[in-house]
Formats: C-alpha cells, structure tokens, sequence
C-alpha cells in the first residue's frame, strides 16, 4: 500500500480516501498522456505535477521514483483492458460469441487508448531486464478463465481438439500483432471490420472446408 493510502491513526482531520484515489488516477493519467508523447528518459515528474496541478512532492508520496510512476501507469492499462475486455464478455451467453466480444472489446480499448501502445514500446526499449513485460503479466493472470472456456468448447465439440496452449498462443499473437500494426502503420479499415476479420480467420481460416485435406493422387486430371 503506498504511504498516502494508509488510513491516519489517532487524532485529526481523517484521510479522503476518494480524493487520494481520484488524485493517483489524475497522476496516472497525466503521467500516460506525457511519457507517451515524450518517452521516459525526456519526461519530467514537475510536467507531470504541473499538468494534475499538485507539486512534485506530491507526485512523489504517491509514486517513490519515476520509475515506478512509469510502470504503474502501463499496469493501469493493463487493468483499464482487462476492465473493458470482461465487461464485454459478461453480457453474452455464448461461449465462441463470448470470445468474439472480448476481441472487439480488446481492439477497441488500443483504437480508443493509442498511448498505451506506445507505453506498452517504452517499457520494451527502456526496460528490457525486466523479467516478465507488463503486458504479459496480466495476460498470464488473466488467461485461466478464457483458456477454461475454450477446454469447454473443446468438449463440446465445437472447436479443435488441439492443446489449449496452441489456441490461447495464436489468438494473443494475432491481436498483439494487429495493435502493433495499427500503431505503426495506421488502420487502414474500420474497427469493426478490423475486428470481423480477426475473428472470422480464428474461426473459419481462409480454406474452404472442401479443400482442408489435400486432393488424392491418381484422380481424374
């Protein structure tokens, strides 16, 4: 828990626990809209403190060094998609349908943030000894549901029965690539065709369901 999120003890004016959660998610976002537009080693905590309107002390009691004030505002991402992704999903009762919004909803959330992508290429440049990217950490924490649903449908008979592993991997591979593409070189379709195409590939490939086994030898020319 950082220092100005523990309660006060003892007497005097007790602690805005609202203001102090409203103030970290002012310096968060102030913090984002700055190291996106001028990368980590050119942005200052004053610019950051003067865009909130507090003192750079202030920024400081919330987050102890730049560092860890850069690396808190990619995990606020992070937990921003995670937000969006699974509100998304909760609504619908199918379960490949399910999936489909959680790719929407995931494309979406880059198209309408583009600095986290461009946090997301910071924290890769700047921080390259870190064990595991931020990106991945909350894949990983957040995959089991999505990874249980597919076993389901596996069950079901209505997807593969391949390693789950393989599944998750190309379905994350191909929406971390398309944000990646859409960052570098601008998305040149609307979003929701952008997004019908990636679920159309995932669930239907591009053969025709005749031409999935190769033609037999010996057949009429």
């Amino acid at each position: 828990m950082n220092a100005p999120e523990k309660k006060r003890r003892g007497p005097g004016r007790p602690v805005d626990l609202a203001l102090i959660a409203r103030r970290r998610q002012d310096i968060l976002a102030a913090a984002a809209r700055a190291f996106a537009r001028r990368g980590f080693e050119r942005t200052e905590v004053d610019e950051v403190a003067l865009a909130t309107g507090i003192s750079k002390g202030t920024v400081y009691r919330y987050f102890p060094s730049k560092e860890a004030l850069f690396l808190a505002t990619v995990d606020a991402g992070m937990r921003r998609l995670t937000e969006r992704v699974d509100a998304a999903a909760a609504t619908v009762a199918d379960p490949l349908d399910r999936i489909a919004a959680a790719i929407r909803a995931y494309l979406a959330f880059f198209d309408e943030c583009p600095e986290t992508v461009e946090l997301l290429m910071i924290e890769r440049a700047v921080f390259r000894n870190r064990k595991k990217p931020t990106y991945f950490e909350h894949r990983d924490a957040n995959i089991g549901p999505w990874s249980a649903l597919i076993a389901h449908l596996i069950e079901e008979g209505r997807v593969r029965d391949v390693p789950l592993e393989r599944i998750t991997d190309g379905l994350s591979q191909m929406l971390y690539g398309t944000i990646f593409t859409n960052a570098f070189a601008g998305r040149t379709k609307p979003l929701e065709v952008q997004a019908n195409d990636v679920v159309d590939f995932c669930w239907n490939g591009i053969l025709e369901p005749a031409r999935r086994r190769p033609a037999k030898r010996g057949g009429r020319r």
